[in-house]
C-alpha cells in the first residue's frame, strides 16, 4: 500500500473513531441537560449535586413570574424529596410541581430530575422580584434527607436560545364589561359589522320623488 493510501486511511480511521465518542457521550444519562447553555457551575453536598442551575425571566425586564432551569442527581441509596426551593436574600415564592400529576418533587435513588422545559419538573417564581439580568443569583434548595444547598444562578431573560426555557407569559387584563345605561341595563350592541345596508327604492317605487331624467337621458330614448 502507497504512503498517500495509508495515510488517508488513517485519517478515515480517526474520524470514525471521533464520532462514536461523540455519540457515546451524548446518550448518557445527563445528555438532556447538555441543551442547558451556559454551562454553570456545580455544587454537591452529600449525595445531591445541582448542576446548571439559571433563572429565566421575562424578556426585556418586564414584570412576571421567572422559572428555575437545571439538573438535581441523586447519587444515594435512597429518594430524596424536593422540600423548597428559595432566592436568598428575596421572599419571592417558588412553586415547586413533578412532572407529572401533583405533589411533591422526588429526586429518584441514583437518578435525577431536570428542571423547566416543556414536559418536566418546575420550579416557578411568582415574580422576577429584585433579579436583574446578566446577574447571579443566590439560589437555596431544601431536601428531605441532605438539608439546605446552595449555589448561585445566573439570571437570563426569556430571549434567543432561553426562549424556549422561560416562563409563562403574564395574564392579560380581564375584558371590560359592557356599558350600562341609566336603567342600569346593559347597552344594545351596534350593529355588526359589514352587515348590508338597506336597499335603495327602485325608481319605480319611488314615484313622484324620482329625480327628472336630464335632457340627455331623454335623448337617448
Amino acid at each position: 500500500m502507497s504512503s498517500s493510501l495509508r495515510r488517508g486511511a488513517l485519517a478515515a480511521t480517526a474520524l470514525v473513531l471521533s464520532i462514536a465518542t461523540l455519540s457515546a457521550c451524548g446518550a448518557g444519562n445527563s445528555a438532556q441537560t447538555l441543551q442547558v447553555k451556559p454551562d454553570n457551575a456545580a455544587t454537591s453536598v452529600g449525595d445531591i449535586k445541582l448542576q446548571n442551575m439559571t433563572v429565566v425571566t421575562q424578556p426585556d425586564m418586564a414584570a412576571g413570574p421567572a422559572v428555575i432551569t437545571g439538573q438535581v442527581f441523586n447519587s444515594g441509596s435512597s429518594d430524596q424529596q424536593l422540600k423548597a426551593v428559595t432566592v436568598v436574600g428575596q421572599g419571592t415564592a417558588v412553586k415547586l410541581s413533578p412532572a407529572k400529576g401533583s405533589g411533591p418533587v422526588v429526586v429518584p435513588a441514583h437518578g435525577s430530575v431536570l428542571l423547566g422545559g416543556k414536559g418536566n419538573a418546575s420550579a416557578v417564581l411568582s415574580d422576577r422580584g429584585g433579579l436583574k439580568d446578566g446577574q447571579q443569583a443566590q439560589l437555596s434548595f431544601s431536601f428531605q434527607n441532605t438539608g439546605d444547598v446552595r449555589i448561585s444562578a445566573f439570571v437570563y431573560p426569556a430571549k434567543s436560545y432561553f426562549k424556549e426555557w422561560g416562563p409563562a407569559g403574564a395574564p392579560s387584563a380581564p375584558a371590560s364589561a359592557p356599558a350600562a345605561t341609566p336603567s342600569g341595563k346593559p347597552a344594545s350592541p351596534s350593529a355588526k359589522p359589514g352587515g348590508s345596508a338597506p336597499a335603495k327604492p327602485s325608481g319605480a317605487a319611488q314615484g313622484k320623488n324620482s329625480p327628472a331624467p336630464t335632457e340627455s337621458a331623454q335623448a337617448a330614448h
